[in-house]
């Protein structure tokens, strides 16, 4: 009877590490989703869009494991560590863009991060990794790598989510999630937004470095769309797509670009 009991001890299943993924942007949830439900032991119990559902569903459903996307529009991540600084903490493993900063401060406090676009090799790396800590239940010791974080960011300034335009005198301020793509236009760029068009004397490589790589994409030469406007792609000849826009508008993704589709999670 012992024996049965013992066996039956030896092979149940490990616990479930219980893991949110939290990023603002539909696509960017999609992906890490596919890639994290072919690991036996994580469960997803919740895919937060906003910082501030991610504080509240961290409150009510206590995650064991939370990827964090670091900017989000509403509360960013780290203003979703600020929030939660008063009590325990789950595992945290960031999620960012190439953010020189942020990939700084997560290796001087030894913090977990993946880097936009993950790919399914650096997941299982920081999964073995997130394993081992809470095998070894040193959440505390990650608590404190978090708070130190937190305090050494209080004297950073805060990463800007509005692009400063001018308009018949006036400089308007647009919020990076309403801009629906951008086009060349010689030494301009043509900010669309909605049906409204914006001029801005910049060049497009300029403004590149200014939209955050993790939400905005470089589909030619002269186009870079919003990825979370990206309501479809069509393939044509040679190579090439057409994107398709939530709002109709069809741009062309033009073959040199073609690393963008590793961006949108295709290969």
């Amino acid at each position: 009877m012992s024996s049965n009991v013992n066996q039956d001890f030896n092979t149940a299943a490990p616990a479930k590490i219980r893991t949110l993924i939290v990023d603002d942007q539909l696509m960017a949830r999609e992906v890490l989703r596919r890639m994290l439900i072919r690991e036996p032991d994580i469960e997803i119990i919740g895919m937060p869009g906003t910082g501030s559902e991610a504080v509240q569903t961290i409150h009510n459903l206590a995650p064991d494991l939370v990827f964090l996307d670091v900017r989000m529009p509403d509360l960013d991540g780290f203003g979703v560590l600020a929030q939660l600084a008063s009590e325990p903490m789950p595992l945290i493993i960031f999620v960012t863009a190439n953010d020189d900063f942020a990939l700084r401060a997560f290796d001087v406090h030894a913090l977990d991060y993946l880097v936009k676009p993950c790919t399914l090799e650096r997941l299982q790396q920081a999964l073995r990794r997130a394993r081992v800590q809470l095998r070894r239940n040193q959440t505390g010791e990650v608590q404190r790598r978090l708070t130190a974080l937190l305090h050494d960011l209080k004297s950073q300034p805060k990463l800007a989510d509005r692009l400063p335009v001018k308009s018949e005198g006036r400089i308007i301020f647009l919020g990076l999630s309403e801009i629906d793509w951008v086009e060349a236009a010689d030494n301009y760029v043509k900010v669309h937004v909605g049906k409204q068009t914006h001029m801005l004397r910049q060049t497009m490589a300029v403004l590149e470095t200014k939209l955050p790589g993790d939400r905005f994409l470089r589909i030619s030469r002269s186009t870079i769309v919003n990825m979370e406007q990206i309501k479809e792609l069509q393939p044509m000849f040679h190579g090439d797509y057409v994107v398709v826009l939530r709002n109709g508008e069809r741009l062309p993704l033009t073959r040199n670009y073609r690393d963008a589709l590793k961006r949108l999670g295709l290969t």
